[in-house]
């Protein structure tokens, strides 16, 4: 990564932080945006960042940090479109309001980056990684929000890839099961509520009870794969979606019940 320079979304904690540590440590220099500048400039400072506080939906957010990443590094190479949230509830209980956050949290943050950032990336031969998850491709129980935008963002993917690649630009998804950051950390405390668990820890071993590895991933673990796919190692890799679940999606549901005798 010697030289070049990523844009990445959601940059403050969790992912985004371990991808521009990693990203820095191979030799690329990085540009973090959000909405929590205190945290973004943590980072950065220990990086040598560019800490650039705004909405990644909102076009004149993106293009006015996008301004200044060009005049401090001159160039922008890769995005990573890390930025997302949630999306609880059913469609019974998802309101107007609830649907919109949910698409612009999860959709339009990646959408408007890529758009924004596209006419460099074809000049550079750059690329793009975009963090779906596993719920990209299958849906848990009450997030309707969350697992559409997330499903979403795989056809973003590939109609990206689709549409640019004859131009060198290549689009890929990376696409976790359940990683030990800040914001899972809150849905395991509502499993500890329910279930009257000892700790997080507690939680995060019933919630990977049934993945072959057996654990959370780590935000390095997410950041590995990120890296691969905006390495040059991944030259012909273009509209793929990477599973980083520790084997969660290799897991028939139906035959669970053999497992556990019930």
């Amino acid at each position: 990564m010697a030289g070049k320079v990523a844009f990445i979304t959601g940059g403050g904690t969790g992912i985004g932080a371990a991808v521009a540590a990693q990203f820095v440590a191979a030799g690329g220099r990085v540009v973090l945006m959000g909405r929590r500048l205190a945290q973004l400039e943590a980072v950065a400072s220990k990086l040598g960042g560019l800490a650039v506080a705004g909405d990644a939906a909102n076009t004149d957010d993106v293009r006015r940090a996008l301004a200044q990443a060009r005049e401090k590094f001159g160039r922008v190479d890769v995005l990573v479109a890390n930025a997302g949230g949630h999306g609880v509830g059913d469609a019974l209980s998802t309101d107007d309001a609830s649907w919109a956050l949910s698409t612009r949290l999860n959709l339009d943050t990646a959408f408007v980056c890529a758009r924004e950032l596209l006419p460099e990336l074809i000049e550079r031969r750059g690329n793009i990684v975009v963090l779906s998850s596993l719920a990209g491709h299958f849906a848990g129980p009450g997030v309707v929000g969350y697992v559409t935008m997330k499903h979403a963002l795989i056809g973003l993917v590939r109609s990206l890839a689709r549409d640019y690649g004859r131009q060198g630009v290549r689009v890929n998804a990376v696409c976790p099961g359940w990683v030990r950051t800040e914001m899972a950390d809150e849905q395991m405390q509502v499993l500890v509520d329910k279930y009257r668990l000892a700790d997080a820890d507690a939680a995060y071993d019933l919630v990977t009870r049934d993945v072959p590895m057996g654990r959370a991933a780590s935000p390095e673990d997410v950041a590995n794969a990120v890296m691969f796919l905006a390495s040059p190692l991944a030259a012909m890799v273009s509209g793929s979606s990477l599973m980083v679940d520790g084997g969660a999606s290799a897991v028939d549901l139906p035959t669970i019940a053999f497992a556990h005798g019930a």
